[in-house]
């Protein structure tokens, strides 16, 4: 039987099929043809013989690979023609090596007269959906596992099917449009004219900012609406705001999802591996593998050539000492093999009440830098919080800035750059992280010595599922999840002049919400600083601490390499 039905699948492929029945296609409009731009631009295209929508199912993924799932894939190209025929290549060979079979959506083109300019290419993209389902039996896979994947306006073409699929497009012209035309996730690259201030079809003309400036209402983000993830380069002029906006709007339904910011890009489809690895997290891809440990990854320190270890202040010195408080110091982690003079700050969570610089915020990754060939210090401050009436992170906060002040003071003599600082924390140590990248030129103490008259601003800042961050959680997890407009950023935080780029990696699903750094990050972008944010489905605080191969969990630490890379920062 199976073999039946993988010998029926495999005559499908290559096979389009138009999806409207003759003279049934609504709002037909004469300059308008289907078809992608290596064809329609072939000398000899004949436009009256490509007039109607149609899908392309490519050849059904490999028996031993085949997941049970289908993609639907989306070009993009402005509404005026279906132009990304390498996206569409590039795609279909990897998604159906993942086991998908997948179909191609060619919808009308160009922009329909006298209507919104998607509208058409909706209706088309409701009918090939219906369509898709109908033939999930004789086609082998799933009617409830129908993914979509799309560019630019491709993408606002996926979103309009994601988020809108009970508001029908056109009227029902025959029995197939019984069929649900809902889709079960979407993979949204860059997609353009979501704000109000580009959705007549143009780039953003106010870069989506604005009080007047909204999410397109056309997304109607119904009970329908599925899991998605949203990519978008930081300086696209199709806005990223689009993406942070409807990301937040599923953050209020308490739908899955990711957000990737990629900071100085503009506008491609980027990191598709993040598409995979959010499919695999959401089980997409099949059962997740058991989840490993991040200590026993990293248990030992086989790349560490040197070891020293000094107190933060000189005896007597330390400003505002609190009872109770721990001795605070930091580490220095030198590899064996020095590849950059850049040096990474690094120190855990902890609710201000306790933090732990051998723990499994902090040592792994002093591990993984050392292998790449990065010096790592490790910072242990002052915990618990003060009981003098201070701001729970007052005494944390100085000893981070004497911290950078001693790095850098250091620096030279280790063969290391003193202007190539990065911090890192992990919850509080989030927030601390946040208070050193934004707020360095804000003293925290008065000077005691020489030390103390070098800057403490640094470079970059890392921003692992920080806390605190917004007003409606400054004590406890989040009340409102942090997506009303109320909750706003966290007084403290100053963001100064020599405020630095961030990398922020945060659990979608956690009580200290994901939108600290979405909303962290939109603000350093409104004054030009471009960081990047990943966000990961279904994943909670701590989602590092033990994670499935192959997740963005598993693999979070990589982001902080390629952003180093990235920005120059590890030459």
């Amino acid at each position: 039987m199976l073999a039946a039905l993988l010998l029926c699948v495999t005559l499908f492929a290559g096979e389009r099929e138009k999806i409207w029945p003759k003279g049934k296609m609504p709002d037909q409009q004469a300059h308008q043809i289907a078809a992608m731009t290596d064809e329609s631009e072939k000398e000899g295209f004949d436009p009256d013989r490509n007039r109607v929508a149609y899908i392309e199912w490519f050849d059904s993924p490999a028996p031993e690979v085949r997941n049970g799932g289908c993609m639907i894939l989306i070009s993009g190209g402005a509404y005026e023609n279906c132009c990304d025929v390498g996206y569409i290549k590039m795609w279909n060979e990897k998604l159906t090596s993942l086991g998908f079979q997948c179909v191609n959506f060619v919808y009308r083109t160009p922009r329909p007269v006298g209507l919104p300019i998607y509208q058409t290419a909706w209706e088309d993209g409701q009918r090939a959906v219906r369509m898709v389902r109908s033939q999930a039996e004789k086609r082998g896979f799933d009617p409830e596992r129908i993914g979509i994947i799309g560019m630019s306006a491709g993408s606002h073409l996926a979103l309009l099917l994601a988020t809108s699929s009970q508001t029908p497009a056109y009227e029902r012209v025959d029995m197939l449009d019984d069929v649900p035309c809902h889709v079960n996730w979407a993979i949204v690259n860059a997609p353009a004219y979501g704000t109000t201030d580009g959705e007549s079809g143009i780039p953003a003309s106010r870069q989506g900012y604005g009080p007047d400036v909204k999410l397109s209402d056309v997304f109607k983000f119904d009970d329908h609406t599925c899991p998605m993830t949203l990519q978008h380069g930081g300086m696209d002029v199709y806005v990223p705001q689009t993406s942070t906006l409807v990301y937040r709007e599923l953050r209020k339904m308490g739908i899955p999802a990711e957000l990737h910011l990629y900071a100085d890009k503009g506008h491609a489809a980027l990191g598709f591996e993040r598409t995979v690895e959010f499919m695999r997290q959401m089980g997409y891809l099949g059962e997740l593998s058991p989840e490993e440990s991040i200590m026993d990854r990293y248990a030992d320190d086989d790349d560490r050539m040197a070891y020293f270890k000094e107190d933060l202040w000189p005896e007597g010195k330390m400003p505002d000492v609190q009872p109770d408080q721990c001795v605070p110091y930091i580490e220095w982690h030198m590899p064996k093999e020095l590849k950059t003079k850049a040096i990474q700050i690094v120190y855990s969570g902890g609710s201000y009440d306790r933090n732990d610089p051998d723990g499994f915020e902090v040592a792994p990754v002093r591990r993984y830098l050392n292998e790449k060939g990065m010096a790592v210090v490790t910072l242990k401050y002052r915990t618990p919080r003060p009981v003098t009436g201070l701001a729970k992170h007052t005494t944390a906060w100085q000893d981070l800035q004497r911290a950078i002040r001693m790095v850098r003071n250091e620096a030279a003599g280790r063969g290391l750059d003193p202007e190539r600082i990065g911090i890192m924390g992990c919850s509080a140590g989030g927030h601390l992280t946040l208070m050193g990248t934004t707020s360095s030129r804000h003293q925290s103490y008065l000077p005691i010595d020489n030390i103390d008259r070098l800057p403490c601003n640094v470079q970059w800042g890392i921003g692992i599922y920080p806390a605190y961050a917004l007003t409606d959680g400054l004590e406890q997890p989040n009340e409102r999840k942090g997506n009303d407009d109320s909750a706003v950023l966290a007084p403290e935080f100053s963001f100064d002049l020599d405020t630095a780029p961030m990398l922020f990696v945060h659990g979608d699903a956690d009580g200290w919400a994901a939108m600290n750094s979405v909303k962290t990050w939109e603000k350093m972008v409104q004054m030009g600083v471009q960081s990047e944010l990943h966000t990961l489905a279904t994943r909670k605080h701590c989602f590092q601490k033990t994670a499935s191969p192959g997740t963005g969990s598993y693999t979070f630490m990589d982001r902080i390499w390629e952003f180093l890379t990235a920005k120059g920062f590890n030459k």
